[in-house]
């Protein structure tokens, strides 16, 4: 009965986003191609979301019988072409099973709400946050003064994400200034302790942040890149499903990374 249920125009959800989300005016990698990616034939019954935008991610929207995947790295970090194998049974499966693309990538990691930053601090307990982490002319991350011990974060972060972390103890067992930038922000670590934080949560990064960890004396914890950043679509596709009453779904497809 899910598709008998109130529907909305995919261009107007579409547009809608690109308004909440300030897409046109966030500057980005050139392969986020942030904004609608595929269309369908018009209308959308079911919502679903996802980290990645892949041919797993897809068959999976299918499955659950949605009609437009939301994600978070789109269709076209890598080169797109030629449209052949895989590639191919991408678009045939997205073709034949009506199910459009929209993506988000800077401008919903940076949403003060709804981004993963924003969503990630809030499950931390992280409270009075601030701008933090200047890259591509505006500050992507948040950033929060307190005093928490560093065992006690840690243990925050994995039950935020869900799983295990990477903890580099290398600054004060007490964390008073502690930003958060989610994704794969690893080797940007000395931009971060140059912004004033003594300890850094972010996904992912080199091995050779290590080093650098406990030359600038900076504590650091990486939650996944995956595990970081599933927080903004969630968050997104759960207000865009109350706005428009139409269900939502979260596609859990982790990569381990």
């Amino acid at each position: 009965m899910e598709n008998a249920m109130q529907s909305v125009e995919l261009l107007k959800l579409a547009a809608y986003c690109d308004q909440l989300l300030d897409t046109a005016n966030v500057e980005d990698y050139p392969g986020a191609v942030n904004g609608l990616q595929v269309e369908n034939t018009g209308r959308v019954t079911k919502i679903a979301s996802a980290v990645d935008g892949s041919l797993a991610t897809v068959r999976k929207a299918i499955a659950a019988k949605a009609n437009l995947l939301i994600v978070h790295h789109g269709l076209f970090w890598s080169p797109s072409h030629p449209w052949t194998g895989k590639r191919y049974e991408l678009l045939r499966l997205l073709l034949e099973h009506d199910v459009a693309v929209y993506s988000s990538h800077l401008p919903l990691d940076l949403h003060p709400k709804l981004g993963n930053n924003a969503q990630l601090c809030a499950a931390l307990g992280l409270k009075k946050t601030e701008p933090f982490f200047f890259e591509k002319k505006r500050y992507l991350g948040l950033k929060s003064v307190t005093k928490i011990d560093r065992e006690e974060l840690d243990q925050r972060v994995q039950k935020a994400v869900g799983g295990k972390t990477t903890m580099l103890a290398c600054g004060p067992e007490i964390c008073r200034n502690i930003g958060v930038v989610t994704g794969g922000a690893g080797a940007e670590i000395k931009k971060a302790a140059q912004e004033g934080v003594d300890t850094f949560i972010t996904g992912e990064g080199p091995h050779w942040t290590f080093p650098l960890a406990e030359e600038l004396g900076v504590n650091v914890i990486y939650g996944g890149h995956y595990a970081t950043e599933t927080f903004g679509v969630k968050a997104l596709s759960a207000h865009l499903a109350k706005k428009y009453g139409v269900p939502c779904v979260f596609l859990d497809h982790p990569s381990g990374l």
